[in-house]
């Protein structure tokens, strides 16, 4: 395969992403998210006053949103797009899109240097830029990735980085230069500042890499010393943020470790042990037994870090569950359409031959591929809710990759017979299966989802504010926050000067962390608005069950499938 033509098949496949991930970017999905609405406006106060929202000047360590503490790089990396295109969902969501479309093209660059030790044949550099192509490609189309692209989702951005860090590391090694490797290791410090997930992913990648071409690392050592000092400057703030407590509340939000249900299990298990046994011994005092009284065996059986243990495994093996992966997807409608696994159904025979394959022929550094894999879902494993499509979105490329493995393989079992119609039938029947699920895919993402899932994405705020800035002569405004978070789709949709925000804000602050602002300028936000009463002229916007009977109804605002979700009144 000429070079220059893969470079158009690589240019043809890109451009396919970016349509995919660009095309009504603005308006599907329907709505903003919270967090994508905060990231949006954060965007917007560093561009106008290098503050974020709550006043704290160009944050480096963490970006403070809903007293949750987030790596702040997506809001840098908003900042052109916003003052490109103003403070839209578009430019919102450009960085994720971005970032998305540009990954497929460095996968490409990333398996060529996996199988580079193998390419020293011409047979073999086919080969590995059918392999390429491949994966890119299927990245491109994957729902997955379609999906968290075309959101404001870091970790999106996260796997780009990720993924380059790897792939520089990799050149690095083949070809030894200092700017190659303080390239990757900028890239993976980046990673740390965009994504939680990549505080334990980028390191556990690094030691991996570092062990294994450690014989380079030591032959090289000037340069080594020079990248690795720069990226642990970098690092400081965020290895200073890990520290204090704010760094920890997320994560003892969502991990299974602070699950009090799993020591109230193993102490009744144990109870119930310490009651099985008295029985047997015809004691009479059974009853009263607790888990201090359970023997020997059921300690150990029932131990609360077994528990653990035992929950942990089954979280990380939740992430191959097959519905999630090939029928239905993530539960989570903001990352699923609910009726396409995060990859296509079509993929499973493909990953079982590719797996089989790759370690059958262990060509080049086939081995890192199902390391990747293992380590992507080892922080993911921690939290309550699994599977979990965002979380694991750092093991992307891996299933593509191994997927273009079994294709490739496939199609050169087949290419060996040397009958041209069979070849053809194999080349067909795959692109008919790719192209028929892909379309079936985005037919339900453009024309039902919206319609069916508008509510997962808050959708009505956006209408609500509208109407509010088309009368502005009410004195007061109260919104409900039954929806969640109102205060920042004001913020957004106003795009109120954060000067403002930051000199009215009410905001209260809970001892475990979190952040509910209560009201600024005209807005009021409150769990029960009817029972609000400022003086002056004041319109209330509320969900349907809460509007009093006497209300005066000026605007209903409904959702794309026609159900009421917020009510604009007056008492």
């Amino acid at each position: 395969m000429l070079k220059n033509s893969v470079y158009y098949w690589l240019a043809g496949i890109v451009v396919i992403a970016g349509i995919l991930r660009f095309y009504q970017l603005g308006v599907n999905p329907p709505s903003l998210t919270w967090d994508e609405a905060a990231w949006g406006y954060n965007a917007y106060s560093l561009s106008v006053s290098g503050r974020d929202e709550f006043g704290k000047f160009l944050p480096l360590a963490y970006l403070e949103s809903f007293g949750d503490f987030k790596p702040p790089l997506y809001a840098y990396a908003s900042v052109i797009p916003v003052l490109l295109f103003g403070l839209t969902p578009f430019a919102t969501r450009f960085a994720s899109a971005f970032f998305g479309t540009v990954t497929v093209a460095v996968v490409y660059w990333l398996v060529s240097e996996l199988l580079e030790t193998d390419a020293h044949k011409t047979d073999k550099t086919n080969r590995t830029d059918m392999m390429g192509l491949v994966a890119s490609a299927l990245l491109a189309i994957s729902p997955w990735h379609i999906n968290l692209s075309r959101a404001a989702f870091e970790a999106n951005v996260v796997s780009f980085f990720i993924i380059t860090g790897v792939w520089l590391y990799l050149r690095w090694t083949r070809k030894p230069s200092t700017v190659l490797l303080i390239f990757s290791g900028v890239s993976f410090v980046l990673s740390l500042y965009t994504f939680n997930t990549a505080r334990i992913v980028a390191p556990l990648l690094i030691i991996v890499l570092s062990a294994r071409f450690y014989k380079i690392l030591l032959a090289h050592a000037v340069s080594v010393a020079v990248a690795g000092i720069l990226c642990v400057v970098l690092s400081l703030p965020f290895i200073m943020f890990s520290m204090t407590p704010q760094a920890k509340l997320r994560y003892h939000e969502v991990n299974i470790f602070s699950d009090g249900s799993i020591v109230e299990n193993a102490n009744t298990s144990m109870a119930r042990s310490a009651r099985w046994v008295c029985k047997i011994s015809g004691e009479s005092t059974c009853s009263t037994k607790t888990a201090l009284d359970a023997p020997i065996w059921a300690r150990i059986m029932y131990n609360r870090r077994i528990g653990y243990v035992r929950a942990y495994v089954k979280h990380y093996f939740d992430h191959f569950n097959p519905s999630f992966l090939f029928i239905k997807g993530d539960g989570n409608p903001k990352f699923s359409t609910q009726d396409v696994g995060q990859l296509y159904l079509v993929c499973a025979p493909f990953i079982i031959v590719g797996l089989f394959q790759l370690f059958k022929k262990r060509i080049g550094h086939w081995w890192l591929v199902p390391v990747w894999l293992v380590i992507g879902i080892v922080p993911a494993a921690t939290a309550r809710e699994t599977p979990h499509a965002l979380r694991i979105e750092t093991t992307l490329p891996t299933f593509q990759i191994i997927s273009a493995y079994g294709i490739v393989y496939l199609y050169r079992t087949v290419d060996r017979l040397k009958r041209v119609l069979v070849t053809r039938a194999f080349v067909g029947i795959a692109l008919c299966a790719y192209a028929g699920m892909a379309v079936y895919y985005l037919h339900g993402y453009y024309v039902h989802y919206p319609v069916e899932y508008s509510g997962e994405w808050q959708y009505g705020y956006e209408e609500a504010i509208g109407f509010l800035k088309n009368n502005p002569s009410y004195k007061h405004v109260v919104m409900t926050t039954a929806l969640g978070r109102p205060y920042i789709y004001v913020l957004f949709y106003t795009q109120t000067d954060p000067r403002l925000f930051q000199q009215t804000a009410v905001v209260e602050r809970e001892v475990l962390g979190f952040v509910h602002v209560r009201s600024f300028g005209t807005y009021t936000f409150a769990d029960a608005p009817a029972e609000v009463h400022p003086s002056g002229k004041t319109v209330y916007i509320d969900i349907p069950q809460y509007v009093p009977e006497k209300a005066i109804v000026l605007r209903i605002f409904t959702l794309l499938n026609g159900h009421p979700v917020l009510v604009a009144y007056e008492i």
